[in-house]
């Protein structure tokens, strides 16, 4: 039987623009609109992972930005343990890619900056939910709507002083693309801290 001989090559040496490149790629073959989905996980000081799906909101060279409730069980683990993993999974291309490093929290204008942009309604969300807390019922999630909705019926709606974004400074940044019987494409970048170069290097699958 003839193996596919098709070898993926880095494009460039930088994480980012490679990134970048196959982030394009999934933009224009994805069937929804979803290319920035990715997997967050995070671990507790004991080292108990956990892991959702987030969205990703920006990323440049510095790292990958993702906004949350900061009293949310992934803030409150990354104040405990600010180090997370990411993972970008495309289907239509057969491709991943995971992100690990450290976590620190964006700048007060950046957060602010940000959540001008969200609809109204996903701001009176971000009053009305205390994410990660127990929920009664539904109606409770829906009258505390309703007051926040109500309370700022006339005004701006602040920023919540519990919600802000993180960014993840990557340290390791792993490529990986489908091939014929498991016999697959992987390449990661890595280097000790952010004034370092990027090292790349060919893995096994």
């Amino acid at each position: 039987m003839r193996l596919e001989t098709a070898v993926f090559e880095p494009q460039t040496d930088s994480p980012f623009e490679q990134f970048r490149i196959w982030l394009a790629e999934a933009e224009a073959s994805e069937v929804e609109d979803d290319v920035n989905v990715m997997t967050l996980a995070t671990a507790d000081s004991s080292g108990r992972p956990s892991a959702r799906i987030v969205l990703m909101k920006k990323y440049n060279e510095n790292g990958i930005v993702f906004y949350t409730n900061t009293k949310s069980q992934k803030g409150l683990e990354l104040a405990m343990n600010p180090f997370g993993a990411l993972l970008f999974y495309w289907r239509s291309i057969r491709s991943q890619v995971r992100f690990d490093g450290p976590v620190v929290p964006v700048s007060t204008d950046e957060a602010d900056e940000y959540y001008a942009t969200r609809p109204r309604n996903s701001k009176i969300a971000a009053w009305a939910s205390k994410q990660s807390l127990p929920l009664s019922n539904r109606g409770t999630l829906m009258q505390a709507f309703d007051y926040f909705d109500n309370k700022y019926s006339n005004a701006l709606v602040p920023r919540p002083p519990y919600w802000s974004g993180y960014r993840l400074s990557p340290r390791r940044v792993e490529f990986w693309r489908d091939k014929q019987f498991r016999l697959h494409d992987r390449f990661v970048f890595a280097r000790k801290a952010e004034s370092f170069p990027w090292k790349l290097q060919r893995l096994f699958p």
